[in-house]
């Protein structure tokens, strides 16, 4: 330390007083506050900061003039005053200790060091400034043992970079980087040496890229010599080699553009070669990728074989935060089977529409829309090369449903919606439609209740509604969709309905529901039935034309319910059972409506004739001519037992359910000429072993006896020499899943359920040749707190599995057969035989047609960054066999292998 004199301070700072260095001046204002003081320098072990700005520098050379002026009366400088060194508020500070060298001009921030200034932030366990040369070092500390701790870490805006060491210059923005770290998008790129050009260019020299997790020891990566790197914009490269468990492989490339961007970036999309056995060799799911916007893309793919069959595909994603996401997907297929000229050549052309749109529940609080559509040909899964799905391919039925609906917050409430509806036979290529459907309806109205009062009895409890519903309905097959005679054929109407209804209590227990309905349809189509003696024979004539018919009827029904409780002691097992019985009986009247009926000839004879309304086959029924008069009766019951728990040590009881529900009903109609007790229907359900076990059976039982034909008789069961009940059906099924992880749900693709297939994998894994790169089998990449790499462990004893089990019977003995009409087991599982290994399986038998069902074998190897599987149908009119090993990341996806032999298909024309 040296002591010096105050005037021997100001003289320095007379000669340099324009010269705008921070660290001078800071020392300015603490000498000209303090006076004569000790001068040395800092090392102060508490934790400072220094802020300083635009202000603080005005005010410091304001102060510096106005001192010097009174010590020196020399000229004024005229030198012009040079930019100052700070853009805006720098703030330091270190956990050690902070050193200012005012002889060489730096400062010093030890362990756990950090600056704060304008867009960049710098943490270290070390960091020089040098303010003279506008530089900032930065490196690690070594620990006791030596090891090299607090890594800097570099941020200048989004941008991040962790390197050993790093130079930086504050003006100029340049940096020069050893062995540096970042991350753009999926992409780690670790080099040896980094230059930081300005803020959009960096060159980089032996630089490790890879999009393995594990940055330090990654299981593979691409060694290159020279990159260019733009951040969010592109990667540009050398000589580069594939490096995978740190050892060289013979992929190399002379050149190579990654284009990185936080938004998505449009490409092309390479397609996957093969061979197919009945249309050559072919190029699949090849094509570009549109990033249009933030909010939505396009991906247009097409496949294209040999023998000149082709395919074209259209999809889109879209979404915008608290509003709405959906998916759009075209497809269509130009499938050729064998050469012309040929007697099997046949050419089939299959289309599929999908869209799927979901508002969120925050976007409108009174309104909400929604789209679920699946339509198209109705041989398309089973016929489609791209798809391999057999959940979708025997699925018989394809629906599509777009609805719009709106609330009205008024008093009575009204309820307003608009929809759109598709139903498709696959078997009989039928299709039903409503284009659109409109339903309104007013909330409940109690005439005779107060607003705040209580309901209670028959008068205050009355209460009515209105609802309409309009519909243009349309019914037409593959051939005619979309066609003029589609239009011609539809068919519109609306039906008005006003429900009035009441209930009450008697006798405390017993209670009483009665309702009225009235119902009023208008129609645009009608009927007109004469016998025509030209064609000698009744003819059928559709009309025109407003018509409109009026009904109404009543019910009324009486129910309680019963509780009853066995109880077995408090030292038994099983302790008390509870049975609930809630009996109905209802009764219904429908009067006949005869005004809207009219008499035709049968034949030319004049004698013979019938009745018939105009409304039949109308969309809202038509009115019936004779009268109803019926009585319901039902019975549901529960049983559920009082157990002691196991897993308790107090000894406490719990309840075990032990039938969900086991329901008994049938029908008496008063005005039948014969048979007027209907079936006794019953069906029941139950679950079993902590609910992973579920039963349902159903049976139907009839009173009456059948004749030869199969046909019911007016003579009972018991009188005609057998039971007093004739089960002519009954059905039953099992379903068990079970698993030693407590996962025991497979998982199958969400394109799988939209497609119609099962939500489960007892059908197979629908697999999507379009896109491998996603897992068949669940992951669950939420690591547990302090878990070890997985890498490294393999299971002893206990291997995670899990096993589902469907089991369904038919029984049917309608006309005497007494056979089982469908008999099947089908089982689907998962076995991880170590970390990262899993195999798969989905099979079942069919005990009927004495063969096994469809059969599926998986295999999957989890390789991090990579995905390798196999999938083998080794039988059967589906079969296949696909092997695909690839990078999981999209930004690297065309680095794959993929190799299948698609299933032969037959096509129809």
């Amino acid at each position: 330390m040296t002591l010096q004199k105050v005037s021997q301070i100001f003289t320095k700072i007379l000669l340099k007083a324009l010269h705008n260095k921070i660290i001078h001046i800071v020392f300015s204002v603490i000498f000209l506050t303090l006076g004569s003081h000790l001068a040395f320098s800092q090392e102060n072990p508490a934790l400072n900061t220094i802020n300083l700005s635009k202000t603080d520098l005005e005010k410091v050379r304001d102060t510096s003039k106005t001192n010097t002026s009174k010590t020196n009366t020399s000229k004024a400088d005229t030198l012009k005053k040079k930019k100052p060194f700070l853009d805006g508020v720098v703030n330091m500070k270190a956990k050690e200790y902070e050193k200012l060298d005012q002889k060489k001009k730096t400062v010093t921030l030890h362990d756990e060091a950090e600056i704060y200034y304008t867009d960049f932030e710098l943490k270290a366990g070390r960091i020089v400034l040098d303010y003279d040369k506008d530089l900032v070092y930065a490196g690690r500390l070594k620990d006791s043992s030596g090891k090299y701790i607090q890594r800097p870490v570099f941020k200048q805006g989004s941008n991040v970079v962790e390197p050993d060491s790093i130079i930086f210059h504050t003006k100029s923005k340049r940096a020069k980087v050893w062995n540096s770290r970042t991350q753009q998008s999926d992409l780690f790129i670790k080099a040896e040496i980094s230059k930081k050009e300005n803020d959009s260019v960096y060159f980089m020299r032996n630089a490790r890229m890879t999009t393995s997790k594990n940055e330090e020891d990654p299981e593979y990566y691409f060694l290159v010599k020279k990159v260019k790197f733009v951040p969010k914009k592109k990667v540009i490269i050398n000589s580069t080699q594939m490096y995978i468990a740190d050892v060289p492989t013979p992929i190399w490339l002379p050149y190579g553009y990654f284009p990185i961007t936080e938004n998505s970036a449009s490409g092309f999309i390479m397609p996957t070669p093969g061979q197919n056995n009945q249309k050559g060799y072919f190029l699949q799911n090849g094509g570009y990728y549109f990033a249009l916007s933030e909010n939505y893309d396009l991906a247009v793919l097409g496949d294209y074989f040999t023998n000149g069959s082709y395919g074209l595909r259209a999809e889109s994603s879209y979404a915008k935060r608290y509003k709405f996401n959906g998916r759009f997907n075209l497809r269509f297929e130009n499938n050729i089977q064998s050469e012309k000229g040929f007697p099997d050549y046949t050419k089939s052309r299959q289309y599929n529409i999908q869209w799927s749109h979901s508002q969120d529940a925050k976007a409108a609080a009174n309104s909400r829309f929604s789209a679920s559509v699946n339509l198209g040909s109705s041989q398309y899964y089973r016929q489609s090369v791209n798809l391999n799905n057999i959940g979708s391919s025997i699925n018989n039925n394809l629906s599509s449903s777009v609805s719009f609906s709106k609330t009205f917050q008024t008093v009575p409430q009204v309820n307003m919606s608009l929809s759109a509806t598709h139903s498709q036979n696959t078997n009989t290529q039928q299709i039903d439609m409503t284009l659109p459907t409109f339903q309104a309806s007013v909330d409940r109205i109690f005439p005779f209740a107060s607003k705040d009062g209580v309901k209670k009895g028959l008068i205050k409890n009355i209460n009515f509604q209105y609802n309409i519903r309009g519909e243009n309905r349309i019914r037409t097959t593959d051939s005619l969709f979309f066609k003029p005679q589609m239009f011609r054929d539809a068919r519109s109407g609306f039906q008005h309905s006003i429900p009035i209804s009441t209930n009450f209590k008697i006798f405390k227990h017993f209670s009483i529901s009665a309702n009225a309905s009235y119902n009023e349809v208008w129609t645009m189509n009608t009927i007109r039935k004469f016998f025509s003696p030209t064609a000698n024979k009744v003819l059928t004539v559709e009309e025109k034309g407003f018509e409109s018919f009026r009904t109404y009827n009543f019910n009324v029904g009486i129910g309680t319910t019963i509780y009853g409780t066995f109880n077995f002691g408090e030292d038994k097992k099983i302790q008390a059972i509870r049975h609930v019985i809630r009996p109905n009986i209802s009764y219904g009247y429908t009067p006949s409506f005869d005004q809207y009926f009219e008499r035709y000839a049968l034949d030319a004879s004049g004698i013979n004739f019938s009745e018939y309304t105009k409304f039949d086959n109308g969309l809202f029924g038509a009115p019936s001519n004779s009268i109803s008069n019926a009585m319901n009766i039902s019975m549901s019951n529960t049983f559920e037992a009082k157990v002691k728990d196991k897993e308790s040590k107090k000894g406490e009881s719990k309840k075990v359910m032990l039938l969900n529900n086991l329901n008994f009903a049938t029908r008496y109609d008063f005005t039948a000429d014969s048979l007027k007790l209907k079936e006794i229907t019953m069906s029941g359900g139950t679950q079993l072993f902590k609910q992973k076990m579920n039963i349902n059976f159903a049976a139907v039982f009839d009173p009456y006896a059948i004749d030869n034909a199969g046909r019911r008789i007016e003579k009972f069961n018991i009188d005609n020499g057998g039971s007093l009940l004739r089960m002519p059906r009954a059905n039953v099924t099992v379903n068990y899943s079970f698993s030693n992880t407590g996962s025991d749900k497979g998982k199958t693709s969400e394109q799988n359920v939209q497609n119609g297939g099962r939500e489960d994998d007892l059908f197979g894994v629908g697999t999507d040749l379009s896109n491998n790169r996603n897992s068949l089998f669940d992951k669950d990449k939420k690591k547990k707190e302090g878990e070890e790499n997985t890498n490294s462990q393999w299971y002893n004893t206990k291997l995670p599995w899990d096993l589902r089990i469907a089991y369904s019977m038919n029984y049917n003995n309608s006309n005497r057969q007494n056979e089982i009409a469908s008999h099947s087991l089908m089982a689907s599982g998962n076995i991880e035989m170590a970390p990262r290994w899993k195999l798969g399986f989905s099979s079942g038998y069919d005990f009927v047609q004495k063969g096994v069902t469809f059969t599926q074998l998986r295999f999957e190897r989890d390789l991090e960054s990579w995905r390798m599987s196999f999938n083998w149908v080794p039988f059967g009119t589906n079969t296949y066999w696909g092997f695909f090993v690839g990078i999981t990341s999209s930004i690297l996806s065309d680095i794959k292998y993929d190799k299948r032999q698609l299933p032969d298909r037959t096509f129809r024309q």
